[in-house]
Formats: C-alpha cells, structure tokens, sequence
C-alpha cells in the first residue's frame, strides 16, 4: 500500500505558481517560481522563497516531495497540526501531519509587499493543504471509489436516455410539423417554404442540440469532481463556465451603446432612401424632370444610389460593431481588400462599361441591334454585360466592355413606332436599266407583307463595280415584325420579280458573261417537292395578262 502511495504522490506532486504573492502560488509564474512551488493533484500549496544555510528553496520543495511520498494511508487520516519553533536564528511554523514533520515556514518565505503575517500564511497554506489530504485519503477509499464508479454508471445511462428522449420528441415534432406543411396550416406563408422549408423542426432540433450539449457539459464536471484525481478538472470547467458568461453578458452590455448607434444608422438611412425612391419614382413616371436624368436610366440610379448610401452607412456603423477592433475583424478586412484588389481590375471595367452603356442610352431593352456579328434584341442589359437574343434564339452574352469598344447598331433606335429599317442589296449588269431594277425592287416590297406600306421604300445604286450595279433595298418593316422572318420574305420576293421580268442577279461574281440570262423560268417556281400556294396561279395568270 506505502509503495502505491509513493508512486501517485510522485506523479501527482508537481511545482508551479498559481497567485498573486510570494509564499501564496502566483499566477503566472516563471521557471524559477515554478520550481519553488509545491503542487498538489494539480492544486498549488505553497511557494518558498528562503534559503536555510546552503539549502536553496528548490532542495527544500524537493525535502518536502520526499516526505510526502513517505506518508502511507494511516497519516492521511489525521488532520494537520502546526507547532511554533526556533530555527535557523528564527521563528517559524513546522507543519506536522500524524506527528510526522511536512514543511517549515519562517519569515523569510513571505513577500516584503504581502500584507500577511507568518500565522496568517501558515493558516491558507494548512487549509489548502487540508483540502488535499482529504482528497488523497479518498483515493484510498474503496467504498468510496465504487460508489462513484457506479454515480458515473448510472448518470452516463440517464444522459444517453436524455439524448435518446430529445431524439425521440425531435422526429414526433418534425413529422407533426410536415404533417401542417402538406395541410397548409403553418405559421408561416407557403411561398417562403421553398427558402425557409422546415424551419421548425430546426429550430427544435437546435434547441434540443443546445440543451445536450450544456447537460453534458454540466455533467461532466460532476463526474471529474467525484474523483480524486480530476477534482481539479470540475472546478475549473465549473470556473471557466462561471468566467464565460460572465464574459458574455458584460460583451452585451458593452455592446449596448454602440448598437443603438447601428440601429440608428440603419432607421436614418432607410428613410432617407425612402424618400429618393419616390421621388426617382416620380422621375420615371414623368411626373417630375431633371435634365441630366432621364426616365430610362431611372433603376440602375436608384441601385447605384443605394449601394453608395449604405456604403457609407457601414462604414460610419462600423467603428460601433462589437469587436470591430479585434484581430479577426483587421484580418477579414485585409482579405477582403486583397481579394477586391486582385479580382476587380476586369471586373470594374466591365461594370464601368455597363454604366457608359445605360447612361448614354446606346442600348435599352427591346431594341433591335447589330454588335460585330451578333444582331438580334436586346434582352438585358446588366452591370458586367449585355443578353441578346439572335434569329436562331439563341442568347448571346457579351461583356460590357466588348460592346462599348465595338460599334453598336440601333436598327429601331429612331423610329418612334417600334419599326426596324430593313436594307438588302443586289448586284445586276449593266444591260438592264436602272429605272427597271428600281421598280422592280419597289415591286418585292409592296409584296412583302411584313413592310410598312405607310412609308415607302428607297432604292439607293451603292456602287458602280467592273460587271455589275449595287443596289440597295430599305424598307420600314411592321412593328413586332422579326427582323430574320422579314429578311427571307422579301428576298424571297426579290428573286421572284427578277425572274417574272427575266432580269439575272448578277450574284455571285462572275468571269464571262453568259448567253442566256442565269434565271429561273415561271414554270419552274414549284418544281416538287416545292408546294405552290393557293392562289398563285391565278395571281400568275393575271400578270401575264
């Protein structure tokens, strides 16, 4: 039993300071302070500090390990007791348990600045060591021992059954709350389900998890006070539990001033912008004009004025926000102002091209446009870039930077009906008269039934090239008309009046002229598997009457 005895005395008796005062542990000592303290199952007793003769303080705590590790069960049963003696040409306390000396105390061990006196130090170190000795007898304890092997036991059983129980309710609680979800009976509006979903069942379940974890928590601190060994693991988790909320509730009440700011903040610069939504509103409606302003551009000003107010208001909030000082907040600004330098070069010029692009109005939804190769409607126009939809209906995106350093075509940008202006071109010999090529390109188009017949075409001669003439056809189309459908109409109508008055469209060049005239005779306009439409052959008749 002596020898089980020394061998946890060595492993439990360790030397650091843990208080304020020489002979009372420090609380953060050094490696010369640690060596000087006496530990016991991690609780700190004493440190010393006076020299007897050539024995440093450090071979005393090492005398005193040594008679601790002598002491068997039947001297942890007494209590301490304290005996007035004369050594070393001064008073001092020996401290005796069963009779058997443990350590001296003198004068010398105490701090020229602590207040107390020799009795009075002599008393916290007996009672701190008194409060060891019981829990180095307990260890001893057999009875003691079992009874708290089987506390944890059965604890441990009711914990797991406290957890299995929360489980339990938590699925009873979710399929109840399923069960109103599919019955439209909840709380909360159906439409917010698809972002919320079962946000009741969460927030049980949070609950729930929150509980265990403070029960468990609870508990084990209870279970390392029952055992001698870890007794100093339940007091400080007990300690540091106390220390946390306490640490909690002082944040929140420091935080208090600074919140009514932000919240401040926040009910001024909504209602300021309130107020420019209306009266950007009025903008938009016509009701109220600003020359520099226009009612196109309308929304991405009031976006553009939102973002700049509330940028200012965080940044006048955030000197308010609680820990807006500490570390982690100066870091997340570094990363944040790193990634912002190395990834918005591109991106700022994209949306600097959108804002040239809304603000001069070169481009607005629906209009009919041609940008490089790409011509169709524009169907949005964002921050960083432009959607169009083509002839094929295909949504074509190109970057808002792309589209300002290109040239931009407004086919219906100066037609107040929505019409687009619609040109083509042909090439034809020399032979035929222009006068007839231009009737005969104002025929194609009275035919078309897509053109506006309110406005009449024009016949332009381009270029006078080495075999042929350019012309070239515009015309006004219908509104709502698609610009590709319109396209194939009229040359469709092109090719069919050309051949009616045997003219060759000298498309594409040639090197020698031909005997005949390259053109498709009457006859041969529904060759199968081409359909002649109702109609046409009396339509045909008349003209060759």
């Amino acid at each position: 039993m002596t020898g089980k005895l020394l061998v946890i005395l060595t492993g439990l008796i360790s030397f650091f300071a843990f208080g304020t005062f020489a002979a009372e542990p420090r609380i953060q000592p050094n490696q010369d302070e640690q060596a000087r303290t006496v530990y016991i199952f991690h609780h700190p007793v004493v440190m010393l500090q006076a020299k007897f003769g050539l024995t440093t303080p450090e071979e005393r705590v090492l005398r005193i390990q040594a008679v601790l590790r002598s002491l068997n069960e039947a001297d942890l049963r007494e209590p301490l007791d304290v005996v007035s003696v004369f050594r070393y040409n001064q008073p001092g306390k020996l401290i005796l348990l069963n009779h058997k000396p443990i350590m001296l105390l003198v004068q010398g061990d105490l701090d020229e600045g602590d207040d107390l006196t020799l009795d009075q130090a002599v008393k916290n170190v007996v009672s701190r060591f008194e409060v060891q000795r019981k829990s180095l007898k307990d260890q001893y304890n057999s009875s003691w021992i079992i009874l708290s092997v089987v506390k944890t036991v059965v604890s441990m059983i009711g914990l797991f059954m406290l957890f299995y129980g929360e489980y339990i309710v938590w699925r009873k609680l979710r399929r109840y709350y399923q069960h109103k979800i599919i019955q439209q009976q909840s709380w909360l509006p159906t439409e917010w389900r698809r972002f919320l979903g079962p946000i009741e069942s969460r927030i049980f379940g949070g609950i729930f998890f929150l509980t265990g974890c403070i029960v468990a928590y609870f508990w084990l601190s209870w279970i390392f006070s029952l055992f001698p060994w870890t007794r100093i693991w339940g007091s400080s988790l007990g300690e540091w539990s106390i220390h946390v909320f306490e640490e909690i509730a002082l944040t929140i009440v420091s935080a208090m001033p600074g919140l009514f700011v932000i919240t401040l903040i926040f009910i001024i610069t909504t209602l300021f912008l309130k107020l420019i939504k209306s009266v950007l509103n009025q903008i938009a409606a016509g009701s109220v004009k600003i020359s520099w302003l226009h009612p196109e551009t309308v929304g991405t000003t009031r976006k553009l004025f939102s973002v700049l107010t509330w940028l200012l208001a965080l940044s006048a909030a955030y000197p308010f926000l609680p820990g807006a000082n500490s570390l982690a907040f100066k870091g997340i600004s570094v990363f944040l102002g790193l990634m912002l330098t190395l990834g918005s070069a591109g991106v700022m010029n994209h949306a600097m091209s959108g804002l040239v692009l809304i603000y001069s109005r070169a481009l607005r939804k629906g209009d009919t446009v041609r940008i490089a190769d790409n011509e169709g409607i524009v169907n949005e126009i964002g921050m960083l870039a432009t959607k169009i939809i083509t002839r094929e209906n295909y949504i074509v995106t190109l970057p808002n930077a792309v589209v300002v350093s290109g040239k931009i075509t407004g086919l219906n940008s100066l037609n107040d009906d929505g019409g687009i202006n619609l040109t083509t071109s042909v090439t034809i010999g020399y032979d035929t008269p222009w006068r007839q090529v231009h009737a005969m390109l104002e025929l194609a188009a009275t035919r078309a039934k897509c053109v506006c017949s309110a406005i009449p075409p024009v016949v332009r001669q381009l270029n006078l090239m080495d075999w042929y003439v350019c012309y070239e056809l515009q015309v006004r189309l219908l509104p709502g008309e698609s610009l590709a459908s319109a396209r194939n109409e009229l040359h469709s109508h092109i090719q069919d009046v050309f051949n009616e008055f045997e003219v060759q469209i000298m498309s594409p060049n040639f090197v020698l002229q031909p005997e005949a005239p390259v053109l498709v005779p009457r006859e041969n306009w529904f060759v199968p598997p081409a359909v002649e439409p109702p109609g046409t052959t009396s339509k045909r008749e008349s003209l060759s009457e």
